[in-house]
C-alpha cells in the first residue's frame, strides 16, 4: 500500500508567524500517525514579494520547530513550465478568457450596478465578483488587444466550467477530515465568481499551481488552515477540468491575535523568529500552540 502524502506549503514573502507553526506540526502529527511522508513545498510564484532571505528563513524556523521533511524540496518558481501546461489545456477546452477590464472599469461596473439598488455579488473574502463583460470578446478582438499588449489576466469561466460537469453537479465535493470525524463537503465555486487562473507575466494562480503540485507529487492529504476551506470549492473545479486526482482535506483552526484577527506575517510578536530571539523554545511554542 502507498503511504499517505502530507506537505506543508508556505510562501517566502514574510516570516513565518504561530499560524504557520501549527499548520506545519499540524502536519508532522497527522503524517506520524499514519505512517505518511511529509513534502514541503516553497510556493513562490509570487516573484516579486518572494525573497531567498525568507525562504532561508522558512527553513531556520522548520528547523528550529525540530520539523522533518523529504528531499529534494519543490520550488514553484522552478516548475512554470508545469503550470503553463494546464493552462494552456483550459484554453484549448475553452473554460478561461482573458479579461481585461481594469480595476476602475470594475468600480465603475459595480457602482453602476448598485445605483439601481441591489448589491454586487462578493466573494467569502469580501472581494467583488469580476463583471464578466469581457466574457463574449470575440477570438480576433482578444487577439487583437493581446498583441497591442494590453494587460489583462486569465479568468476562468465557472459557469462554463460547471456546465462541463455534465450533471455531474453531485461530484464536485470533497472529503473534510476533523480528527475522528469525516464530512463529505460540497463544493460552491460560483461564490468566487470567475478567480484569475493565470496573469500575463505569469503563467499560473495560487489556484492553479496548487492543484497541479498537489497531483505531480502524489499529495493525498491536504492540512491547511480554516482560511483556506472555501478555496477547496474552486480547487476542486480545477482538479476535475484538468482530471487530477483528488486529495482527502483536512482544516485545522486558525492561531488568533490578540485583537481576535488571524495572524499576519506583519505582526511580528508572533514571528518565529522573534520568538525564538525572545529566548523562546520548541517546546513552549508548541504549549502556546495548545491554547
Amino acid at each position: 500500500m502507498t503511504a499517505p502524502v502530507f506537505r506543508f506549503a508556505p510562501s517566502p514573502n514574510g516570516e513565518l508567524h504561530l499560524g504557520h507553526a501549527l499548520s506545519a506540526l499540524t502536519n508532522q502529527r497527522m503524517a506520524k500517525a499514519v505512517g505518511g511522508r511529509l513534502l514541503l513545498r516553497i510556493e513562490d510564484i509570487d516573484v516579486t514579494r518572494c525573497t531567498p532571505e525568507f525562504e532561508a528563513g522558512i527553513f531556520r524556523d522548520l528547523s528550529w520547530l525540530e520539523l522533518t521533511w523529504e528531499e529534494p524540496v519543490r520550488r514553484q518558481s522552478e516548475h512554470f513550465g508545469a503550470y503553463e501546461a494546464a493552462l494552456e489545456r483550459l484554453k484549448r477546452e475553452g473554460l478561461v478568457y482573458p479579461a481585461f477590464m481594469s480595476r476602475g472599469d470594475i468600480r465603475a461596473a459595480i457602482m453602476t450596478f448598485e445605483a439601481t439598488g441591489k448589491t454586487w455579488p462578493r466573494d467569502p473574502d469580501g472581494a467583488p465578483h469580476y463583471p464578466g463583460t469581457d466574457r463574449t470578446i470575440s477570438t480576433r478582438e482578444r487577439k487583437r488587444r493581446i498583441d497591442a499588449g494590453a494587460p489583462f489576466a486569465w479568468r476562468l469561466d465557472t459557469a462554463e466550467a460547471l456546465a462541463r460537469l455534465d450533471g455531474r453537479l453531485n461530484w464536485l465535493e470533497w472529503t473534510d477530515e476533523t480528527m475522528g470525524t469525516t464530512t463529505d463537503v460540497a463544493a460552491d465555486p460560483l461564490q468566487w465568481g470567475d478567480v484569475v487562473i493565470a496573469r500575463r507575466e505569469i503563467p499560473t494562480s495560487y489556484h492553479l499551481s496548487v492543484v497541479v503540485d498537489d497531483a505531480l507529487q502524489g499529495v493525498s492529504h491536504v492540512v491547511r488552515g480554516r482560511d483556506l476551506y472555501f478555496a477547496t470549492s474552486v480547487q476542486r473545479l480545477l482538479q476535475e477540468m484538468l482530471r487530477l486526482p483528488q486529495p482527502t482535506y483536512f482544516h485545522h483552526r486558525l492561531v488568533l491575535g490578540p485583537d481576535g484577527r488571524k495572524l499576519s506575517k506583519s505582526q511580528r510578536d508572533t514571528g518565529l523568529a522573534a520568538l525564538r530571539e525572545a529566548g523562546e523554545s520548541p517546546q513552549s511554542v508548541m504549549r502556546m500552540l495548545q491554547t
